[in-house]
């Protein structure tokens, strides 16, 4: 689904130079008067996503009408401004109660004392771990859903081609992988073969593509204490991740710039394998029907891997009554207002039991798939404050890669940029 990519993926490089400014001094805010009068403001970034904005304000009207103590008001931003609004109001120590936040930055803001500890009266073991903030061992958000990344192609094509298709039990090897290319390349059907999302920016190529490498055994950081990068994101691993995507490019395997509408371009014919995610199922299946395949992302030799986190709730540290953000939050997370969220935006729900209630994604349903690779697969992006700078580095890293730059060099410079942004902010230790 085109719009769910896009609110998974099209802030987040902004959303980097916006926690980097508000963790520029990590110390705890003087204090908001949000709350004080038992009115709660919450804040979203939905403005221009009506139906999930729709099913947010759904959420907060039966809470409003449940009990007579609170009442939260829903401000909904614009996408593209709602950073900048969080910074002015973190500025001037005037947050809201509940703010939502994508879910790969909430250490930075964990860090930066402007998000509170989650103390919630539900369990959230239910929930998909990527549907969670995490650091330093607590919670300091939890989301609706998340999406997953997925390889799709046309069943007549594999079978034409003699490629075996995929499955959890049997992903596909490199050395696999790379045949079908070549085979497929062979054909003289398509002029590249593979679609990638090469025309991607921000966030996505973090997302995208750190899963990749991850499976060839690099990482984006040493998650052993989030302090280097050196000899991780720029080791022998990283190294032939590298060499690996250049040479899909330079065989004409996958475009440099792919079209800007992947799906489509795939649902027209123009690819025969697509990397995507659980945002492009409903449409793809409408074209294609049962010749669509829905295979796991290549095991690179560590096993498939993809990203995990997408848009999250929090309590700000300054709300004057954080027990009652906190006790909306639990209040919506009942499995109908996860489902109701999740089919409004085409994603998966957080829960087995609001899944149930989503068309699809029950036990069994054409769309359960997904959620069972988010289980199987997922890889938070790394817990630590220093990520913004990190994903900003890794897309310069793999946009140079795709242009020809020299993996070595490239990785090195990555790796050497992100130790001194750790360095010069103490190792984002600060307590």
């Amino acid at each position: 689904m085109k719009l769910a990519k896009k609110r998974l993926i099209a802030a987040s490089l902004a959303a980097a130079s916006v926690v980097a400014t508000l963790a520029g001094c990590a110390t705890t805010p003087s204090g908001g008067s949000d709350g004080a009068d038992g009115v709660l403001t919450l804040w979203t970034h939905n403005a221009g996503n009506p139906a999930e904005l729709e099913a947010i304000e759904a959420i907060v009207a039966d809470y409003n009408a449940s009990q007579a103590d609170t009442k939260i008001e829903v401000q909904a931003f614009p996408q593209g401004s709602y950073n900048d609004s969080v910074v002015a109001a973190a500025a001037a120590n005037k947050l809201p109660c509940i703010v939502d936040i994508d879910g790969p930055n909430v250490p930075n803001w964990a860090w930066a004392k402007y998000l509170a500890p989650l103390e919630l009266s539900v369990d959230l073991d239910k929930n998909l771990p990527s549907t969670l903030g995490v650091w330093n061992d607590e919670t300091y958000s939890v989301g609706y859903y998340d999406v997953a990344l997925a390889t799709f192609a046309r069943k007549s094509v594999l079978e034409d081609a003699g490629i075996r298709i995929a499955t959890m039990e049997e992903p596909w090897t490199a050395e696999e992988f790379d045949d079908a290319l070549e085979t497929l390349k062979a054909d003289g059907s398509w002029d590249y073969p593979l679609d990638l999302g090469t025309a991607g920016t921000g966030e996505w190529l973090p997302y995208a593509y750190s899963p990749f490498l991850q499976s060839f055994g690099g990482d984006l950081i040493d998650r052993s204490d989030f302090q280097s990068a050196e000899g991780v994101i720029n080791g022998e691993e990283a190294i032939a991740w590298a060499e690996w995507f250049q040479g899909v490019i330079e065989n004409e395997y996958a475009a440099a710039k792919s079209g800007e509408d992947s799906t489509l371009d795939f649902q027209n014919g123009q690819s025969a394998i697509l990397y995507t995610g659980s945002w492009a199922a409903t449409s793809t299946r409408e074209v294609l029907g049962d010749d669509l395949v829905v295979m796991p992302t290549v095991d690179f030799g560590t096993g498939p891997k993809i990203g995990g986190g997408s848009w999250q709730w929090g309590v700000t540290t300054g709300c004057a009554d954080a027990e009652a953000a906190m006790d909306y939050l639990s209040f919506s997370l009942q499995p109908k207002y996860i489902a109701a969220v999740s089919e409004a935006t085409g994603t998966i729900p957080a829960t087995v039991e609001a899944a149930a209630l989503v068309p699809g994604y029950e036990e069994g349903g054409e769309l359960a798939v997904f959620r069972e690779f988010s289980e199987a697969y997922a890889v938070l992006r790394p817990e630590t404050p220093a990520y913004p700078f990190i994903a900003t580095e890794f897309a310069k890293a793999t946009q140079d890669i795709i242009n020809g730059g020299d993996p070595q060099k490239t990785l090195d410079a990555a790796a050497k940029a992100i130790d001194q942004n750790i360095k010069s902010n103490d190792g984002f230790t600060q307590e």
